[in-house]
C-alpha cells in the first residue's frame, strides 16, 4: 500500500531532441506533456537529467495527490539515471514510481497497466530497472508489432503514421486519464477501466 503523504514519480519516456518528438518511442513524453498540461505547470530543466512539471492531481481536498511528471533529458537507453536521481530527490517510494512508455506486444492504442516485470526487451525499462528495481507501476502504450521485414529499432524512430496520427490524440489522452486513475484509485481499479 502506498503512503497517501508521499509523492509520486510519473516518467514519461522518450528521447529528447525535435527529430523524434513524433516517433513512436516518444509517446511517453507525449503522455507527460499532456498530464504537466492538465496541471496547468511548465516543464522546468531540472538538475536530475530531466524536465520536471511538480503539481496536484485530483479533486481539490485531502483525496489528491503531489506528483512530478518528469521526461529524461537523456537517451531513452539511460533513463535509469535521472529516474532515480528523481527518486531520491523528491523521496518517492519505488511503489509511487510509474513509467509510462511505448509497448511493441500490444495492439496500437491498447493499454496495459501492471506493477513490476520484466523489460521486454525495451531499453528504457532495462536501464530504469538496472537502477530502481522492477517494483515500479507501468503504464504500457501499445505501439503494435512492425510491419513485414522492418527492423524494430527502425520502427520506433519512426512517428506515427497518418493513419495512427488520426486517433493518436484520443489514446494519449486516455493513457493519461489511466495514469491519473492509477495514482488517486491503485492499480486494479485502474487495471479493471483500463487494460484493454
Amino acid at each position: 500500500m502506498t503512503d497517501a503523504a508521499s509523492p509520486w514519480l510519473i516518467v514519461g519516456l522518450g528521447n529528447p531532441g525535435p527529430e523524434y518528438a513524433g516517433n513512436r518511442h516518444n509517446v511517453g513524453f507525449m503522455v507527460a506533456d499532456l498530464l504537466a498540461e492538465r496541471m496547468g505547470g511548465r516543464f522546468k530543466a531540472h538538475k536530475a537529467r530531466a524536465q520536471v512539471v511538480e503539481g496536484r492531481i485530483g479533486p481539490p481536498g485531502p483525496s489528491n495527490r503531489r506528483v512530478v511528471v518528469a521526461k529524461p533529458s537523456s537517451f531513452m537507453n539511460v533513463s535509469g539515471g535521472p529516474t532515480t536521481a528523481l527518486r531520491d530527490f523528491f523521496k518517492v517510494p519505488v511503489a509511487n514510481v510509474v513509467v509510462v512508455h511505448d509497448e511493441l506486444d500490444i495492439d496500437y492504442g491498447a493499454l496495459r497497466l501492471k506493477l513490476g516485470g520484466g523489460d521486454n526487451g525495451h531499453n528504457g525499462l532495462k536501464s530504469i530497472t538496472k537502477s530502481l528495481g522492477a517494483e515500479y507501476h507501468r503504464v504500457r502504450f501499445g505501439i503494435g508489432r512492425p510491419p513485414g521485414r522492418m527492423q524494430v529499432a527502425d520502427f520506433v524512430l519512426k512517428d506515427f503514421s497518418s493513419t495512427e496520427r488520426k486517433e493518436l490524440g484520443y489514446f494519449v489522452d486516455r493513457a493519461a486519464d489511466a495514469v491519473e486513475a492509477l495514482v488517486l484509485e491503485g492499480l486494479e481499479r485502474a487495471q479493471s477501466t483500463y487494460n484493454s
